[in-house]
């Protein structure tokens, strides 16, 4: 008998086990009878009567015609469900798991394209506030080395603790999201944010500022959480859509802070740049507060428990119930050991991670120096910051470039299936990742100054630059995300670690190199040799992609979501007794 299909008349119906359980099937798009279906489930030991109003539901569904790859998805789920205890994981007490395959059409992967875009948006918002946080600060280096009477050296110290101390807080928040919830954990992430800018603005001292930047850095959770939800919205073949757009955000907050902190430099006092980061944190922070959770294990226990409410007779509990006690204090060590292990014993996380860290770490000394480069043309504060705006443009630039290759990428990746490779997934960045060396040895020798060169030749070289950097990011993100699915978030803070622990530490060294290399041209050698640096970063980009099958076959955690996976036909399942509990391949 066909899933979702009355018997027919006469027809000898197969005796099943009366403790099965099911979620009822349907076919999307035929509109079927859910309440003959039901009912007929129910006889069958399945759950859930539904309303009269669901068959007109399903008419309008099947009105609406969802995206063949979501009816694909789903039918698939749909039928998958149907698994009697025997089959599940065996757990004390004669309780079932219940899992995503039982109740696919109340997790996030089944929102509606409307509300996915709209929570994205939201999320946008808070990647870029938290970055607006980090590029801010270089404007009020000299303002505060004015009020409180010390060397601009020693204010970039309040830049560095933030960006080393904010790669620390990606890292430590990120396997909590999974754990609990992303939306507890970005809440309580902002909220600490917020609260430390508040003695940074009245600060009697640049000690008080300095102590505060560490612990807002460290409470920042950042692109760790942000990146990783994605993959409970979306499916591996989705998910590039989006990422694109948060990769997109997250750039823009790196750099926009230049662009923004100029006017605050020239017009208002330094305590404005706490006040300012103060209000966009809270507002992100409001708006994030009416969004829903889309954790998978959290809405399945959810959905579990609504299920024993319903009928107390059932004995079916979610992936987080059935662990015992939820978390110990070795478990605690272990989430927050995670994403530091994955970093140091993942191919995939460190090298990329490394990859990603590096171009970034570029990217923050180039910014650092643009102040330097551009008082060869006299630019005043404001038209340094103004000089920043080439390369917000570059992002946008290189965010259309991406958008016909994800579409083409993704038609390709469903006709070929499992023997598409998912290094194919780095393809384009062969090519753009070369014009981040271009960029930055074309600006190192456009920097001369009038009358040699006019001021607009090294804003082009800067476009090159930013073109290359939201490549870098986006594929090496969208790469790990793929690979680890549901523990991305933990695998994306080994990305965010990297990027910024160096970029912490190049701001104490970035503008003293570009004043200090040698006597005439000091500005062009220093970002001739970030370019030389930036040939080392692009050149593993093609070993990789070569070799990426190699590597990936010696990432013990990696192979076992790809099995995983495979065993779930093609999807990333969140349950009691995946990884990494139970066997972690960690251990």
């Amino acid at each position: 008998m066909v899933a979702g299909q009355n018997p027919a008349k006469g027809e000898q119906q197969p005796k099943m086990d009366p403790e099965a359980y099911k979620q009822p099937p349907f076919n999307i798009p035929q509109a079927p009878n859910r309440r003959a279906e039901a009912e007929h489930n129910k006889e069958e030991g399945r759950l859930e009567v539904p309303s009269d109003r669901d068959d007109d539901i399903a008419a309008q569904e099947a009105q609406d015609s969802p995206p063949d790859s979501y009816t694909k998805t789903y039918h698939r789920h749909s039928s998958l469900a149907g698994l009697a205890k025997k089959d599940r994981p065996a757990f004390p007490d004669g309780k079932t798991e219940l899992t995503e395959d039982d109740c696919y059409d109340k997790l996030a992967y089944s929102w509606p394209r409307w509300k996915k875009w709209t929570f994205l948006c939201v999320i946008a918002g808070i990647q870029i506030s938290m970055n607006f946080n980090t590029s801010v600060f270089p404007n009020a280096v000299t303002p505060l080395a004015e009020h409180f009477n010390i060397s601009e050296q020693a204010a970039r110290v309040g830049q560095c603790v933030y960006l080393v101390l904010y790669s620390f807080g990606c890292e430590l928040w990120a396997p909590w999201s999974e754990e609990f919830g992303r939306w507890p954990i970005l809440q309580l992430s902002m909220f600490l944010i917020n609260i430390w800018q508040l003695p940074c603005a009245f600060a009697p001292n640049f000690g008080t500022i300095v102590v505060c930047r560490c612990l807002g850095g460290l409470s920042t959770a950042g692109g760790s959480v942000t990146l990783g939800l994605i993959a409970d919205l979306y499916e591996p073949d989705d998910q590039q859509w989006p990422l694109a757009f948060i990769v997109l955000s997250s750039c823009i907050g790196t750099s926009i802070g230049g662009v923004i902190g100029g006017p605050i430099q020239a017009y208002l006092s330094w305590h404005w740049f706490f006040y300012i980061q103060l209000i966009f944190g809270a507002a992100v922070q409001l708006i994030h507060f009416f969004t829903p959770e889309c954790r998978s294990t959290i809405l399945i226990d959810k959905e579990a428990k609504r299920r024993r409410r319903a009928d107390p007779g059932l004995e079916v509990y979610g992936p987080n119930e059935l662990k015992m006690p939820r978390i110990s204090m070795k478990e605690a060590v272990k989430i927050w050991a995670r994403p530091f292990e994955m970093f140091v014993r993942e191919p995939i996380v460190l090298f990329l991670s490394l990859l990603s860290g590096f171009s970034d770490a570029l990217i923050f000394i180039f910014l650092e120096g643009f102040t330097a480069v551009y008082k060869a043309w006299d630019f005043s504060v404001l038209e340094a910051a103004w000089a920043v705006v080439p390369i917000n443009v570059a992002y946008f630039i290189t965010y259309v470039i991406y958008l016909p290759w994800i579409y083409r990428y993704t038609r390709t990746r469903q006709k070929k299936g499992d023997d598409f490779e998912a290094e194919r997934r780095m393809k384009i960045l062969l090519f753009l990742a070369p014009l981040e060396p271009i960029g930055l040895i074309g600006f190192a020798w456009t920097s001369l100054g009038p009358p040699t060169v006019h001021w607009i030749a090294p804003m082009i070289f800067s476009l090159l630059i930013g073109i290359a950097n939201f490549a870098i990011y986006f594929s090496s993100v969208d790469y790990m995300i793929a690979a680890y699915g549901p523990y991305s978030a933990s695998a994306c803070g080994g990305n965010a670690f990297a990027r910024d622990f160096l970029a912490g530490i190049s701001a104490m060294f970035a503008i003293p190199m570009y004043e200090g290399i040698g006597n005439e041209y000091p500005t062009e050698w220093a970002s001739t040799i970030l370019a030389i640096l930036s040939c080392m970063v692009v050149v593993p980009v093609y070993v990789f992609y070569w070799k990426g099958p190699v590597i990936r076959k010696k990432s013990k955690f990696a192979q076992a979501l790809a099995e995983d996976r495979k065993a779930h036909d093609g999807r990333r399942v969140s349950q009691a007794s995946n990884l990494p509990y139970g066997e972690d391949p960690l251990a």
